[in-house]
């Protein structure tokens, strides 16, 4: 007698599956990866600026930290039919949002990592004749880039978990298999895509870390026992 398709008994883990729909599975979670890159990529570019505002102009410091939080704060499925009438049903509707999440995150990070750098770093760099720019660019950005490259992995994971929300337009990437298994309870899609979700945000944590660790290799220096 035959041994019973898991397809059709509908397991959980259901070899049958992965193998007939590996390019079903490899176009989400390059649709997955896509989004989440984008998203972080913007979301860094407006946050380093704004954070840069607030560190100049500390007036604007309220405003700026209180809208952010705010945002954080509304629900993904509310924050997506709020940009519906302007993006439409379309992936810069998923990505803004996922932007406006990220913001509170990297523009808190931000300017976490450019109080940390020394008073008197700065103070011996302008000694030396460096200017605004070239303090920030070549002195506190290269200190502050471990909380802010910690700040990156942390939107980085969150931007991953929230990108299947966008499944609600059929841009969630993974969390489209995931909305399209429930109705019929698919098993193995569920699992399948579910799993992978979780496997990108570990790689992306582990890859970020590594470049963390590669950007920054004196943080990795430690005093030998019992050395000066």
């Amino acid at each position: 007698m035959s041994t019973p398709n898991c397809l059709v008994t509908n397991d959980w883990i259901c070899g049958e599956y992965l193998r007939t729909r590996s390019e079903e599975l490899t176009d989400a979670t390059l649709q997955h990866v896509g989004i989440t890159v984008v998203s972080v990529l913007l979301a860094l570019l407006v946050a380093v600026p704004l954070a840069l505002l607030v560190r100049a102009k500390p007036r604007f410091a309220g405003p700026v930290l209180g809208l952010t939080t705010l945002l954080y704060t509304v629900p993904s499925l509310a924050m997506f039919s709020l940009l519906l009438p302007v993006f439409g049903l379309s992936a810069a509707l998923v990505v803004t949002g996922l932007v406006l999440y990220a913001l509170t995150i990297l523009v808190r990070n931000t300017l976490a990592g450019l109080d940390a750098v020394p008073a008197e770093t700065r103070e011996a760099a302008r000694g030396m004749g460096y200017g605004s720019w070239r303090l920030l660019w070549q002195v506190e950005l290269p200190l502050a880039l471990p909380v802010l490259m910690a700040g990156i992995r942390m939107a980085t994971v969150s931007t991953i978990a929230l990108t299947t929300v966008g499944s609600v337009v059929g841009r969630g990437g993974l969390g489209n298999l995931i909305e399209d298994a429930l109705p019929t309870f698919f098993k193995a899609q569920v699992l399948a895509a579910s799993v992978l979700c979780v496997l990108l945000a570990v790689t992306a944590d582990l890859l970020l870390l590594g470049l963390q660790r590669l950007l920054t290799p004196w943080a990795r220096i430690r005093t030998a026992p019992g050395g000066a």
